[in-house]
């Protein structure tokens, strides 16, 4: 497999014996020195700074560090990139003692003589709000424990974070390890930290001649779950949950956890004489003997009560080294070095970085929320019109596998999906926005009314098939395709009137900044409906099947992109697009129509450019988000402009912002956006590989002026 990579991805011109077209007709000079590249971006950390947090995870698990190695010092990271422990199964809810029924919220919206029940945050406060405070806030994601040292100086008291010095803390990209280094009270600290590759699973082994004199030792604490948009843990209501220790042997005890209906167990293993002590209701210190200078210790969190096999330091270790090492030996790689642009080193940054917080944040077996697996915002929840930022590079990359893992839970789903077609009086599915691991609508003022995630699933299927080319996957993902299309066509409304097929009323687009009872025929939402009908189309037809005759109609008459002096609307239902400021901020997708997707023979290309030029002078880009500067930066490429492609790529605004650790940090309460990494790996490989039909020069998205090298390998072309 990885020669088939390999070659897919130096000599594209082989692509179509293989599979769907991939990888640009380019030969790079060299094979790229993966390990070179990967490894002059490890990251390194010499001071508590609550925004250089790190952490280790496998996308079902993640565990995030400060610089001890472990989570010692929570309230110092509190407000900034939090020390979290989450896996994709941690859900919790609090009692509903008032029996609130998700019907409570429901409101009513009129959309061509139809009336159709949305789900709605109420303000008010009345019992609907009360209903749409708890069904937003429940389930919500599971902060499952801390793990942090106990340290204590010589007087007895507890160390603060000032109390360490000679700090070096090393991510080491290649391997998935992080080595911590620190002194306290005159002695050394040396920590290694790993994530193992298939569990929910952390391994930690320290050393240090603290562990003799008692003066260092680990404890494992356990919260109740917080509310709250941007909930975290609850340390002050013990008597809400029960942490129960259950020894297993002198080296292994399972901790069993119950908050109200959820049951979880942490099971620890350590070598080295040590015991573990339960000191309070929900905490538990594992105690050296004296005897040694090193202590390993594991810990598997598990969804099962009763516990699962945890193994040991040494065998987590081996295999996340092994793990990570195929990781970026397989898939697409790119260098920038030899580059004379001074942001070239940032560029390929921030890809390297993107490219590990991908792979353990987003890449689980279910939609990612937009903080990831690190903390929680928006109560936890995915967001489904997010998952294609999260997750759609990934078969870019050649790493169809990672994108995959988070299908099947569409399927999962599915039949909750066509329930809210069915009672708004649509065919097929109608995909959620906001919602939860058992695919649960979240009331909202703006989420029911978003459509832009509907052919997510369309282009994610597509991205599988262009991948295996074969039947296997069109059979696999064929009724989530259909019923997908089902809806689309459905939605559209026939305008008798004008007799065209319109998109709205009722409707939020991608760029949240209409009122959904006014709102119609956005143009990116448009294009986006005629390319997934279109791509339904080849997919029955690759089956052998005949087209749907309901889908044509629709693909035939629906409207065309609105125009207006010579620009592309937002929407036809904004001629005021360019002149009413609150239509100048958030997402510019009017460009989607051509970047996030291929041209159709409906969009012209020049009105397109005249519309990208208006975009870049009018935009409030402090206003936007992480993934809009991707976005532009595609229709740059196809638009034939390089230069200002990069420019969007690098743009200095808050919102575009990389911390030291990777993370695109957005604001206050938003300080970690995965969307952002993921558009960025996404843009970066259509730069360099191309999309379906070019046939220029190598590196496209690239100024060919000499001021930039660039170097790539096992890319795919975009559609």
């Amino acid at each position: 497999m990885l020669t088939r990579l390999l070659v897919l991805g130096t000599l594209g011109l082989l692509g179509n014996l293989l599979r769907q077209p991939t990888a640009h007709d380019f030969l790079p000079e060299a094979r790229i020195d993966r390990k070179a590249v990967v490894m002059r971006h490890n990251v390194v950390v010499t001071r508590f700074d609550s925004m250089q947090s790190l952490s280790v995870g496998n996308g079902e698990f993640a565990f995030t560090v400060d610089p001890t190695g472990l989570q010692t010092f929570p309230e110092t990271y509190q407000r900034g990139v939090p020390l979290g422990t989450q896996s994709q199964w941690g859900w919790h809810s609090f009692p509903n003692p008032k029996q609130y029924r998700i019907e409570d919220v429901y409101k009513d919206y009129q959309s061509h003589g139809r009336t159709i029940a949305y789900t709605y945050a109420y303000s008010e406060p009345t019992r609907k709000k009360q209903a749409s405070d708890w069904f937003r806030e429940n389930p919500h994601r599971l902060q499952l424990g801390q793990i942090g040292f106990g340290l204590t100086k010589a007087d007895g008291t507890a160390a603060k974070p000032q109390d360490l010095g000679h700090i070096r803390q090393v991510l080491n990209l290649w391997t998935g390890e992080i080595r911590s280094h620190f002194e306290f009270d005159g002695q050394s600290v040396d920590v290694w930290t790993v994530a193992h590759p298939t569990q929910d699973q952390l391994a930690v082994r320290v050393q240090s001649p603290l562990l003799k004199t008692g003066h260092l030792v680990l404890t494992i604490r356990f919260p109740y779950a917080a509310g709250g948009w941007e909930n975290n843990v609850d340390w002050q209501n013990p008597e809400r949950h029960t942490s129960r220790l259950r020894p297993i042997n002198a080296n292994a005890a399972v901790v069993e956890r119950t908050l109200d209906t959820t049951h979880y167990s942490a099971g620890i293993v350590w070598r080295s004489k040590a015991s573990l002590e339960q000191t309070e209701p929900h905490t538990f210190v594992l105690k050296p003997s004296g005897q040694e200078t090193s202590l390993d210790m594991s810990c598997r969190f598990s969804k099962r009560p009763t516990g699962e096999t945890t193994t040991s330091f040494t065998e987590t270790q081996t295999r996340s080294h092994r793990s990570w090492a195929q990781f970026w030996e397989s898939g697409g790689a790119v260098d920038f070095s030899g580059s004379t642009d001074p942001r070239a080193t940032e560029l390929e940054r921030r890809v390297v970085l993107s490219q590990y917080l991908t792979r353990i944040q987003c890449a689980g077996s279910m939609p990612p929320q937009e903080t990831g697996l690190t903390y929680n915002s928006w109560y936890g929840r995915p967001h489904l019109e997010m998952h294609w930022w999260h997750a759609a590079h990934f078969a870019q990359w050649n790493r169809i596998d990672l994108l995959e893992r988070g299908l099947g839970w569409y399927r999962s789903v599915q039949k909750k999906a066509r329930a809210i077609a069915e009672r708004q009086g649509f065919k097929g599915v109608r995909w959620q926005k906001m919602t939860d691991e058992g695919g649960n609508e979240s009331p909202s003022t703006i989420s029911p009314f978003l459509i832009w995630q509907q052919p997510h699933i369309l282009y994610f299927a597509e991205l599988a098939y262009r991948y295996h080319q074969n039947r296997a996957t069109l059979e696999k993902y064929k009724e989530l395709v259909f019923d997908t299309a089902d809806f689309m066509a459905s939605y559209a409304y026939w305008d008798s009137t004008r007799n065209r097929y319109i998109l709205g009323k009722a409707l939020i687009p991608a760029q949240e900044r209409f009122k959904p009872e006014e709102t119609y025929n956005p143009t990116f939402e448009l294009a986006y409906w005629r390319w997934g009908l279109s791509v339904a189309q080849q997919w029955r037809e690759r089956l052998g099947l005949p087209r749907n005759p309901k889908w044509d109609d629709v693909l035939t008459k629906l409207s065309l992109l609105p125009v207006q002096d010579g620009l592309y609307l937002a929407a036809e239902s904004a001629p005021d697009s360019y002149t009413f400021q609150p239509y100048m901020t958030d997402h510019p997708t009017v460009l989607g129509a051509y970047g996030f997707l291929p041209a159709s023979d409906k969009l012209d290309i020049a009105t397109m450019q005249r519309t990208f030029d208006k975009v870049m002078a009018v935009w409030h880009w402090e206003d936007t988000w992480g993934w809009d500067y991707p976005l532009v930066a595609m229709t740059a490429a196809r638009l034939g402009r390089p230069k200002q492609a990069v420019d969007a790529l690098l743009m200095k605004v808050t919102k575009n912002t990389y911390l030291p650790n990777g993370h695109n940090y957005q604001r206050d309460n938003l300080r970690v956006y995965l969307p952002g990494n993921g558009g960025l790996l996404m843009a970066v490989s259509m730069m360099c590989a191309g999309w379906d039909g070019y046939a220029g020069p190598a590196s496209p998205g690239f100024p060919q002026d000499g001021s930039w090298k660039v170097r790539w390998e096992g890319f795919n072309r975009m559609p």
